[in-house]
Order: C-alpha cells, then sequence, then structure tokens
C-alpha cells in the first residue's frame, strides 16, 4: 500500500459523505484538532523526559507521581482528539455514529478540579512557561482555543457540528491551564504574574 494517493492533488479532500475543499471550515476544525493532538503528543514526550531523568528521592515523589498521572491523562486525551476530528468528518452524522459524549467533558472537569486542590491561589493572568512540561502544556492550550473557534466557525455556517465538540475542546483547555500550573507547582517553580494586570481571577464570588 502506499502512502500518497494524489487524490487530492486539485486542493480537495474527503469527508464522510462527499469532498470538500482543503480550505473547507469542516476540514480547518478537524485539522486544527490534529495539530492539538500533535502537540499533546510533544507535551506527553516532554513530561515522560522528565520522568525517566529524574532522580527518585523522597522529595521527588510527588512530581513524579504526577508526571504518571499526567501522561495517563495526556494519552486518553489524544484518544478523544481523534474521537473530535472523527465526529466532525461527518457532513450529516447520525447521533448514533458520534463518539464525543458529556460524559467526557465531565471527567476532564474531575480532572482539573484535582490539579487546581494543589495549586496556589491566582489572582492575575500568568505568562506561559516555568518548566518544559508546563511551557508545553500552555502551546496546547493556545492551540486548543483556536481548535475551538474553528469549530464555531464550522457551527456558524448551519451545517452539522456536533456541539458535544464545542463543550469538550472549551473544558480541555482549561484542563491544560490546570495541568500547566500543577506542573509548575509540583516542580516547585513559581508562575509569574503578568505585572501590568490587575486581579481577574475570582472563587465563588470572592476575589483571590
Amino acid at each position: 500500500m502506499k502512502l500518497y494517493t494524489r487524490t487530492g492533488d486539485k486542493g480537495t479532500t474527503s469527508v464522510i459523505g462527499g469532498k470538500v475543499n482543503k480550505d473547507d471550515e469542516r476540514v480547518e476544525a478537524f485539522g486544527t484538532i490534529d495539530e492539538l493532538n500533535a502537540f499533546v503528543g510533544q507535551a506527553a514526550a516532554t513530561a515522560r523526559a522528565g520522568r525517566e531523568a529524574g532522580v527518585s528521592t523522597e522529595a521527588t515523589e510527588g512530581l513524579r507521581g504526577f508526571e504518571a498521572r499526567l501522561l495517563e491523562e495526556l494519552t486518553v486525551i489524544q484518544h478523544e482528539l481523534f474521537d473530535c476530528g472523527s465526529d466532525l468528518s461527518y457532513a450529516a452524522p447520525e447521533p448514533a455514529q458520534l463518539k464525543v459524549k458529556s460524559e467526557l467533558a465531565e471527567r476532564l472537569e474531575a480532572w482539573i478540579d484535582r490539579h487546581e486542590a494543589g495549586n496556589p491561589p491566582i489572582a492575575r493572568f500568568i505568562l506561559p512557561g516555568g518548566t518544559a512540561t508546563a511551557a508545553a502544556l500552555h502551546v496546547c492550550r493556545t492551540v486548543c482555543r483556536r481548535a475551538e473557534r474553528a469549530v464555531v466557525t464550522l457551527a456558524a455556517t448551519g451545517r452539522s457540528c456536533p456541539p458535544e465538540v464545542g463543550k469538550y475542546l472549551n473544558r480541555l483547555s482549561d484542563y491544560f491551564f490546570a495541568a500547566a500550573r500543577a506542573a509548575n507547582a509540583k516542580a516547585d517553580v513559581r508562575d509569574v504574574e503578568y505585572e501590568r494586570g490587575a486581579a481577574v481571577f475570582r472563587r465563588i464570588g470572592k476575589e483571590l
């Protein structure tokens, strides 16, 4: 089997139910999700490299445990991003064909809450960065937001766009933010606040 097909040489590609231009809103949406998946893989590789290079001591066991859980979560997320792309590839899906359910976003919420429980209080916007793993997760967060915008653009055309995909991506970007902060916290690296920003984060109506 040859890897190349030449069928897209004239700028079109196949979706489930027909052919569209390669710059079609649907292709842009699931293509950006594919891009996000690649960055998630890079973030996982960064976390794995840090875990393998680390020296196991009592002081680092918390970090190593976090990295192990993070790798498990990122692997699940990569599979679910494929599910998102699959759902978006249908020109006119039947409900039974869709893989992304509300339960996926709910699980992300549980993961976010767990990461946030160990994070220091936050009041202002922070600069993306810190540890290599945190920086990689911040890249995932920004690409995830772009994927979400692409899905919103597709939905605005009035064509089929499963709403659970947008909900999942919206929650996923929050996950990457919480996980990036947790990566810094576990490594005892302080997040750097945006110095000219106001206190914008609140919890239960009370400013931190």
